[in-house]
């Protein structure tokens, strides 16, 4: 490489590189209208989608889920279930079961 490359070279970059840059910068310059205005004449997205949006909740329901005494019954028997456990691992001599929160 002589030096008479480099300086093809760097003349050609010091020309090159303010040329690229004012044509970057150009795009910038207003042209009578605003990103804005291109907003607005955006079309609307289609909605395709099988999917719920976000902001749409469910309808209300009319009824609960689970009555009472169906949520008392479900209760006795987990109840129950959890004596029997504890008293299955304390008859085969495991260490005892640390005492369930009071709720």
């Amino acid at each position: 490489m002589g030096i008479a490359y480099l300086t093809k070279r760097t003349a050609a970059l010091a020309i090159g590189m303010p040329l690229l840059l004012s044509l970057s910068l150009g795009g910038c310059a207003s042209s009578g209208s605003s990103l804005m205005d291109a907003h607005a004449e955006a079309p609307a997205p289609a909605k395709t989608s099988g999917y719920l949006p976000v902001e749409d909740l469910p309808p209300a329901r009319d009824h609960a889920a689970i009555t009472p005494v169906e949520q008392a019954k479900l209760k006795k028997e987990l109840l129950a279930a959890r004596d029997r456990q504890a008293a299955a691992a304390k008859a085969q001599g495991d260490i005892s079961p640390a005492q369930p929160a009071k709720p």
